[in-house]
């Protein structure tokens, strides 16, 4: 029972890596082809943006938390065990203790990687909506006192 639900959660966090690995993928090659003269409106750009970013910063801020939950119902197994039994098996305990914490090391292992693109697509974005305002709102360059 204790490793099935410490590999469910492991398998689980292995599932939302996958997602993001792909949402990420996905999106920087959409930055890396997107033409900003194509869109006549900043919002529609936005949106085309911002679609899916928020799932990637929704698992990365949830993956601790689904490890964590991994780790107390590990814990909480291992310890329904124990007290099932009259026979105290050191090297069973410690080794169902030290797959439950694995889980919590799995879900940092997914969520951080998953804040970084973020974070990263993030800046992305905001340098193409730049772009887009720099290609359709030009400014007339007057001299200032910073042109010396």
């Amino acid at each position: 029972m204790r490793a099935v639900v410490d590999y469910g959660v492991l398998g689980f966090l292995l599932f939302l890596s996958i997602i993001v690995l792909g949402v990420a993928i996905e999106r920087y090659l959409f930055f890396r082809t997107i033409n900003v003269r194509a869109f006549g409106d900043k919002r529609v750009l936005e949106l085309a943006l911002h679609k899916r970013l928020t799932l990637i910063a929704t698992i990365g801020s949830n993956a601790p938390y689904i490890g964590l939950l991994g780790t107390v119902f590990g814990i909480m197994v291992t310890f329904v065990e124990i007290g099932s039994n009259s026979l105290v098996d050191t090297q069973a305990i410690m080794s169902g203790l030290s797959l439950a914490l694995k889980t919590t090391a799995a879900g940092l292992f997914v969520a951080i990687p998953s804040i970084v693109f973020y974070n990263f697509l993030l800046r992305k974005a905001e340098v193409i909506l730049t772009q887009w305002d720099i290609a359709h709102n030009p400014t007339i360059h007057t001299p200032s006192n910073y042109d010396i």
